[in-house]
């Protein structure tokens, strides 16, 4: 029973951190924005993650034209790599206009 219990332990806490890293981040999307996006847009990130609500940055995700707004946004933008934008998109919603959350960049 002992090493059943101890099994299942050890299963939940792989569980939970591998699923911690799969997971996006606002933090991460800052970063991301700072150093990838933020020169080319000339915006801030707060002005830039204020352009749009967070339910306008999310229909952006769900219909797969999040990139496609950063661009129209932000014109210099050429590419935005595909593994880049859960953490943007989670960056943008977190500070979005209607969120009340004013990001520190």
């Amino acid at each position: 029973m002992k090493k059943v219990l101890s099994m299942v332990a050890t299963a939940l806490l792989i569980t939970s951190v591998a699923s911690t890293s799969v997971m996006a981040d606002p933090a991460k999307g800052q970063k991301l924005f700072l150093k990838k996006l933020k020169k080319s847009c000339g915006l801030n990130g707060a002005k830039m993650s204020g352009k749009h609500t967070q339910d306008e940055w999310a229909a952006f995700k769900e219909k797969g034209t999040l990139e496609d707004e950063i661009k129209t946004i932000c014109p210099n933008v050429k590419d935005v790599k595909d593994k880049y934008l859960p953490d943007l998109f989670d960056f943008f919603h977190e500070y979005g206009s209607d969120s009340g959350n004013v990001p520190s960049c």
